[in-house]
């Protein structure tokens, strides 16, 4: 009997031993959190063609570095500037065949690929570099031409009036007959139609074209003077702003690295490009800014035209525009629509300035 209830007891306190041991084990697996699972790394290319220290290389960084910032670091863009992953007219197809996921460059170096946002760049009078990028994006935006439909696009950006840099002074429409002038895209139409020569070639190429005379002036923003170094190659710049025309710069990216990025990180993505159109276009006007001082730092004269002259010029461009509504219209596309929004944002945004300068 005594037996017994010895064992009972032991059977009874080893019992209780086990639901205790049992009890503490749970209590513990359920103060501990489960880690969850670590965010795939994300890396890209980017090609851009501007070289590192031109103000446009350096935003694009910035662009680059501010969605590596607002993804905690999940997305890594390396950046090859000037050229060196792919060259300034191949970036275009280097994004769509995968060479590069991201890439910079310009339309015009691929003329006639890209007819409906040829208009972006006709000589419309873009009064600078901000202008020309919000209304190149916002363009691009509202007509979603199918000539991008194999790209994914962050945003457009284009610099300030272009302007000709020249060896020798032109200081009528007259002097610029048969002078051979670097021009890509619809340039090269605008230096025709002025009675120029153009000669097409990527802004890389152009210093020692200067330099050796393989061109005798170059149309260009006059930051190109001092990003690409130009102005040390020419003597004279004349100011045609009246008849300002920009080039307009895609940053778009191959469709299925688009495709492959986490929702959140693509809103990421469009959120640091519609705030990168006011910088790159702010990044514009500072570098006119700062190639105006450069040339007048080296001494080059800067012509202005007289009211006689501006007026030819103006006329003597006006075929480029016509020509552009008619070959969109034979295509089916909308040129004259799209030319028509150009020249009213333009308006729009001269308005204030002249609204402005009148109450003075």
């Amino acid at each position: 009997m005594r037996l017994a209830t010895t064992t009972s007891l032991f059977t009874c306190a080893a019992a209780a031993l086990v639901l205790s041991l049992a009890g503490c084990s749970k209590k513990q697996a359920d103060t501990t959190s489960v880690p969850a699972p670590p965010q795939e790394r994300i890396t890209l290319t980017y090609s851009v063609f501007f070289p590192p220290s031109h103000i446009q290389c350096k935003t694009a960084v910035e662009w680059a570095e501010e969605i590596k910032t607002r993804t905690d670091g999940r997305v890594e863009i390396t950046v090859f500037p000037a050229g060196t992953l792919t060259k300034a007219p191949q970036c275009y197809d280097g994004v769509i065949n995968g060479i590069s996921d991201i890439g910079m460059s310009c339309f015009a170096y691929t003329r006639g690929r890209f007819p409906l946002l040829e208009g972006l760049d006709l000589p419309l009078g873009y009064p600078d570099g901000k202008t020309a990028t919000k209304i190149a994006t916002e363009m691009a935006r509202k007509y979603q031409p199918e000539e991008l439909s194999d790209v994914e696009v962050m945003y457009i950006h284009g610099h300030g009036p272009g302007m000709i840099a020249s060896k020798k002074p032109i200081r009528t429409l007259a002097e610029l007959k048969g002078v051979k002038v670097r021009a890509t895209g619809l340039s090269a139409k605008i230096i025709e139609k002025l009675g120029g020569t153009p000669v097409g070639m990527s802004q890389p190429e152009t210093y020692e074209a200067l330099q050796k005379g393989v061109v005798e002036a170059t149309l260009c923003p006059i930051e190109t003077l001092k990003g690409w170094k130009q102005g040390e190659v020419i003597d004279y710049v004349t100011d045609t702003s009246v008849i300002g025309y920009t080039t307009t710069m895609f940053v778009v990216m191959n469709k299925a690295s688009w495709a492959k990025l986490p929702a959140d990180v693509q809103k990421v993505f469009q959120e640091v490009s519609a705030e990168w159109v006011a910088m790159h276009g702010e990044a514009w006007d500072q570098a006119d800014r700062e190639g105006k001082a450069f040339v007048e730092q080296l001494g080059r004269e800067i012509i202005a035209l007289p009211p006689a002259e501006l007026a030819q010029w103006t006329n003597s461009v006006q075929p480029v525009l016509d020509d552009y509504v008619a070959k969109t219209k034979e295509k089916g596309l909308p040129g004259d629509a799209l030319l028509a929004d150009i020249k009213a944002a333009i308006a729009k945004a001269a308005a204030p300035v002249a609204s402005g300068s009148g109450t003075k």
